[in-house]
Order: C-alpha cells, then sequence, then structure tokens
C-alpha cells in the first residue's frame, strides 16, 4: 500500500501551479521514511481558525486518492470537548495509521516600492525626431508623446505566509517527517496548498523519506 502514498505525491506534484513557495526548513526521522510506513488510510487536518478555508485545504489534499480523508469528516464540533486520548481512539477506531497536518505559523506582510519607467522619445538628435514638427503648438506635442512619457512608481504591499507541514505515524505515535514552507504573493488557497505539497514532496525526496523520480 506504500505505492498509494508515493502515487498520491506524485499526483501533487503534476498538478500543482507554479507559485512562490519554497521550503524554508524541514526534519525527517533519521530511522524512518514515509514510504517505509505502508500507510493504509491517512487523515489529512488543516489547522485554521476558518471552517470553510479548513475544507479548502483538506478537500483540495484529500482529493487526490482515497486513502486520503479530511479531518472534518472524523474532528469536528461532536468531538472539540473530547480529551486527545479520546480523539486518538476515535481515529484508531476508525484504522487510521498516519496524519499530514498543515498549520499557519505566520502571516507578515511587507511593503516594497515598484520604481516608475520613463519610456518617453528618443533623444538622439533633432534631425528625423523632430523635422516634421516644427511649427506645431505645445499641445500637438505634448498629445504625441504624454502618453507614453511617464510610468510612475508605486507602492506594493505583498503577504507572506509560513505553514508547517507534519506527517506523523499513528502505528508508532510520532513524528516522522516536518517541514516549514513559505508563500508569498499568494492569491488562490487551492493553489497555494497545491504547491505546499509540491514543496514538501520535492524536499521529501532529497531527504530520501520518498524514493527519488
Amino acid at each position: 500500500m506504500k505505492k498509494y502514498l508515493v502515487l498520491f505525491f506524485a499526483i501533487m506534484i503534476l498538478s500543482s501551479c507554479g507559485s512562490n513557495t519554497a521550503i524554508v526548513n524541514s526534519w525527517r526521522d533519521p530511522n524512518v521514511t514515509v514510504a517505509q510506513e505502508n500507510f493504509k488510510k491517512v487523515l489529512v487536518v488543516a489547522l485554521v481558525k476558518d471552517e470553510a478555508s479548513r475544507r479548502v485545504a483538506e478537500n483540495r489534499i484529500a482529493a487526490n486518492h482515497p486513502i486520503f480523508k479530511t479531518s472534518y469528516q472524523y474532528l469536528n464540533e461532536t468531538t472539540k470537548d473530547l480529551t486527545k486520548e479520546q480523539k486518538l481512539k476515535i481515529l484508531q477506531d476508525e484504522n487510521f495509521d498516519g496524519v499530514i497536518t498543515m498549520r499557519l505559523v505566520s502571516k507578515d506582510k511587507e511593503t516594497s516600492y515598484v520604481p516608475g519607467t520613463y519610456t518617453g522619445m528618443y533623444y538622439g538628435g533633432f534631425d528625423g525626431m523632430y523635422t516634421g514638427m516644427y511649427g506645431y503648438g505645445f499641445g500637438n506635442w505634448y498629445g504625441m508623446y504624454s502618453p507614453v512619457f511617464y510610468d510612475p512608481g508605486y507602492y506594493q504591499e505583498t503577504t507572506s505566509y509560513m505553514v508547517e507541514t507534519n506527517i506523523f505515524s499513528l502505528k508508532e505515535n510520532k513524528l516522522i517527517w516536518t517541514g516549514t514552507t513559505k508563500s508569498e504573493y499568494v492569491t488562490d488557497l487551492g493553489q497555494t496548498v497545491d504547491a505546499i505539497m509540491q514543496a514538501v514532496v520535492k524536499e521529501m525526496r532529497k531527504d530520501g523519506s520518498l524514493p527519488p523520480k
């Protein structure tokens, strides 16, 4: 069954869109690889306060393969007051053997200045450029060149998101891989989740948690 997990990550690579998302740091259990865990049923958990965003993120990951299940089906309003032991028992009773979590670590806004650009006429000499303009009034001259005279600079605000992705083995009840990604210029939550998974897979192939392509 471990081939299913590997297949899932391969699908995530192929389906994800390009984005400004990159791994900041990561860690893996040196004694265990994700491929060795032989996961048969994996819970997907997006730890965000907004329920709609939680469902979008979990659905985006879980949609790629039937062994992945969204956490909101099992951990929701009806279970929020249970102890962690009781919640863990629910997952064990449902035969989950793995968990993937995504958690927003920080959200930072940065403001940068984008300089303007000059795209006016060529000042290479009067001959040719101005010959046909002798006798023109200022209005004619300005009307001809003002549309391309100057593109002003502006301030641009970008928001970056730091997201922590963890993979747990429930059979051994321990963390086996964790990584933090930074995403910038985020406009679509679903595409950002894809990009995060793409970055995670790339790093896991690099550190040996997943087999090479």
